[in-house]
């Protein structure tokens, strides 16, 4: 029954999805040599990943950190160019665009970075920052309104206007991220993938910005792709978890569905690593410890990735590549140790 559920591509989209891949692939050759320089390998950073977000929806993206999280969204942001698979936003492969259409897919596609003062030009003024990418985009006869549109963008973003005036380094951090999703948010995109976009901030500061995220996407129905190592936080601000583990998506499924009821081994560990904030209960509860070390990408394991450090590995393991299981409605994991 099991052997029967299990398909090589999660759940077939629905005809509101906005961003697809399609067993994604990215590795970065490995060379040596100065004058004859010839390629001895690959870093496998993202092998085959499959995933869909609906509009209006946030996926949570989670794993270890060099589980290839980063370069997925680099893929998609077409900062770096895919080895294999396809990326489809709003039916078109974003590697088929001509330039004129690639121009367009970067207006409705923007980030946010982790870190808001390296990702922001020291040496720029705040209203120049956040203008920038309207004076690239819009047409001469249009730049007028840059003006305005800007002291818009840093109302909505609960920045007042004077400090439109100041350069970065006048900023603190949450008003410099602050910043970085105005600037996002200048071309009024539909897709906004959020790179560890609230770690480098203070608690109290991450709060705030979680909920400014929430209201805008409330407010213009944006789509986020959130990376993130707080599983606390993307439980609160994602519909959907996807988690990878060494350039493979392991599980994913509905939130509350996935923190809940988790079913991959290596998610259940992820999870298990979370203090809970009752002393008492942490004394007690048990704990789910991943013994030894992460794979390199360079040479990774046969078979199943995590075989090496899972608990319920058996021989098939290390020989076979677990397909995606169906386990309810949108709930996949990547496991033969597993049954529907």
């Amino acid at each position: 029954m099991a052997i029967a559920a299990r398909s090589s591509q999660p759940a077939p989209p629905s005809a509101d999805v906005l961003l697809e891949l399609d067993g994604l692939k990215k590795y970065f050759p490995i060379r040596k040599g100065v004058v004859f320089e010839h390629r001895v390998g690959d870093v496998k950073a993202v092998d085959g990943v499959s995933f869909s977000i609906r509009r209006g929806d946030t996926l949570g993206l989670v794993g270890e950190s060099g589980c290839g999280k980063t370069t997925v969204s680099r893929c998609i942001l077409k900062l770096e160019e895919p080895t294999g698979g396809e990326i489809r936003f709003a039916g078109a492969n974003i590697a088929e665009l001509d330039r004129a259409a690639t121009r367009g897919f970067r207006r409705r596609v923007q980030a946010i970075f982790q870190d808001p003062y390296s990702s922001l030009n020291p040496r720029m003024r705040v209203v120049d920052i956040i203008g920038e990418p309207l004076h690239i985009h819009l047409p001469a006869d249009e730049r007028g309104a840059i003006g305005r549109r800007v002291r818009e963008l840093l109302d909505v973003c609960g920045l007042a206007a004077t400090l439109g005036e100041r350069f970065p380094h006048e900023l603190s951090g949450g008003q410099r991220q602050r910043v970085g999703i105005a600037r996002a948010l200048a071309l009024r995109p539909e897709f906004v993938v959020c790179d560890e976009a609230v770690s480098a901030l203070d608690v109290s500061i991450q709060a705030q910005i979680i909920a400014l995220l929430e209201n805008l996407r409330e407010e213009f129905g944006l789509t986020y792709l959130f990376i993130g190592h707080d599983l606390s936080v993307v439980r609160h601000l994602c519909h959907r978890v996807a988690v990878m583990y060494l350039g493979k998506l392991v599980e994913i499924a509905d939130c509350d569905e996935l923190f809940d009821n988790p079913r991959h081994p290596y998610t259940r560990a992820l999870l298990d690593a979370v203090p809970v904030p009752d002393p008492e209960i942490e004394k007690t509860r048990p704990h789910q410890v991943i013994g030894g070390e992460v794979p390199s990408p360079i040479n990774p394991p046969s078979g199943c990735v995590f075989h090496p450090r899972c608990p319920l590995a058996v021989e098939g393991c290390r020989r076979d590549v677990p397909m995606p299981l169906r386990l309810g409605d949108d709930h996949w994991a990547a496991c033969t140790e597993i049954e529907a």
